[in-house]
């Protein structure tokens, strides 16, 4: 987890779709959720990384967070 996210609860829900991967990432104290899209060949590691990121920049974008 990013330094920025530490200490925050994060939900992640994985969902299949063809040959991409469906990853969604809820930060549970604001209730901001995004959803991203890989391939599934990239491996959990780089969904829940590359979800985490674009968590964290929603939440900036939004004042949420430092």
């Amino acid at each position: 987890m990013t330094e920025t996210l530490k200490g925050r609860e994060v939900i992640f829900e994985l969902r299949p779709v063809g040959n991409i991967m469906r990853v969604s990432a809820m930060d549970t104290e604001s209730g901001t959720e995004i959803v991203i899209q890989c391939p599934v060949s990239a491996g959990e590691a780089a969904f829940k990384k590359n979800a985490l990121m674009r968590l964290e920049f929603t939440l900036r974008k939004k004042g949420i967070i430092q």
